[in-house]
């Protein structure tokens, strides 16, 4: 399988997978125009669109792209459902495309109905787990995102973080501020700056990355649990993460 990023909108990526006989399916497609225009130019037949949520900027293309192909099958959660979904998906259900066995996990935060599809290597997990950081909470809780992420992290390190904006060089600046004598971050915030300022993408990244430069997956660190006040247990573990997404709200 074939790994694409079409960046689309402000900071948005559409991924695609396809195989070698030319056939793909599509993340997340914002917008039409760019995955029409990629897949024009490949030579690529879609023939599956996997949404991880209802926003519209990761739904927005959906009709169009169903407009040109309708016999497109279209995977979601509940959510989706008037955004174009045929086929409603949730935790623990398997998706089959392309000879790809996606497992299904449920990873509200951001919304409420918001899952990831994995099939390793490949983790495409919508507006959850971003590369140095985590989604907004427009619907959900802390503790509901703070599950989601321990969910993903359990994850093989090889996985592919494949996550919907380039938002990692943020991400980066705000840990450096958490973390500012950190090495490997602040090696990677270097790296990032560099490549960005080239107009590089960022993604996908590793899980064993994410590991080391993403703060909200290190809530149980002493060191930052000292940092932010908030010295806890296991099992509130939740807490120091809700700490950091209010800092990160404000920064």
């Amino acid at each position: 399988m074939n790994l694409t990023s079409i960046p689309a909108l402000q900071d948005n990526y559409i991924w695609t997978l396809n195989d070698d006989e030319g056939r793909c399916l599509i993340v997340d497609p914002g917008e039409a125009t760019p995955v029409l225009h990629t897949l024009e130019k490949n030579q690529w037949q879609p023939v599956a669109i996997l949404l991880t949520h209802h926003h519209h900027d990761h739904v927005g293309g959906v009709a169009e792209l169903l407009a040109r192909y309708p016999a497109l099958e279209v995977y979601g959660p509940e959510e989706t459902r008037s955004k174009g979904a045929k086929t409603i998906v949730s935790e623990g259900d398997t998706v089959s495309v392309l000879g790809c066995n996606f497992t299904i996990y449920a990873t509200p935060g951001h919304t409420l109905g918001h899952i990831s599809y994995f099939s390793f290597p490949y983790l495409f997990c919508g507006d959850t787990l971003f590369s140095g950081g985590c989604g907004r909470l427009f619907e959900g809780t802390a503790k509901q995102m703070f599950d989601s992420f321990q969910k993903l992290n359990q994850l093989p390190e090889e996985t592919l973080v494949c996550c919907a904006h380039e938002y990692t060089l943020s991400n980066l600046t705000f840990a450096l501020a958490i973390y500012p004598q950190e090495v490997e971050i602040a090696r990677y915030y270097r790296e990032i700056k560099e490549l960005r300022a080239k107009n590089g993408i960022s993604l996908p990244t590793k899980l064993a990355l994410e590991r080391k430069i993403n703060v909200f997956l290190r809530t149980q660190d002493i060191e930052l649990q000292k940092q932010i006040g908030l010295e806890t247990t296991p099992q509130h573990e939740w807490q120091v993460f809700a700490a950091l997404r209010e800092k990160k709200d404000a920064f």
